[in-house]
């Protein structure tokens, strides 16, 4: 499995990162979001299942996800990954990711008729 090097694991403590997903048109959307490194070592997000990068990752299981030093923007990480998708019904991982934000309740950001999964990235470069 590639990891990230030991120089740029700090950068999976920020606040923010960029998932890249293809679009239905074959153009890229970029969104930034929260993420957690998880204790398996894997960088994990919480979606929404009525946003469009839920779907385009339905339809695409390859992504980036960029994050940037916020105090050098010239020192980034890139993690080119297959993005696997399941079900977040309890919100059991949106509960943890919400406690990385200070306690940011997650259900309270989604509408009607909206679910939450878990994307976990699975890097390949």
């Amino acid at each position: 499995m590639v990891t990230v090097p030991e120089s740029h694991t700090d950068l999976l403590a920020a606040g923010v990162g960029m998932l890249a997903t293809q679009g239905h048109d074959g153009f890229p959307q970029v969104t930034a979001l929260w993420f957690l490194l998880d204790e398996d070592g894997l960088v994990k997000l919480s979606l929404n299942t009525t946003r469009q990068k839920t779907k385009n990752r339905e339809r695409h299981a390859e992504c980036a996800f960029f994050v940037l030093d916020p105090a050098n923007p010239y020192r980034t990480l890139e993690i080119r990954a297959l993005a696997e998708i399941a079900p977040d019904s309890d919100y059991a991982f949106a509960t943890r990711l919400g406690a990385k934000y200070g306690g940011a309740d997650l259900r309270a950001m989604d509408g009607p008729g909206g679910s939450r999964v878990v994307v976990t990235l699975r890097p390949v470069k």
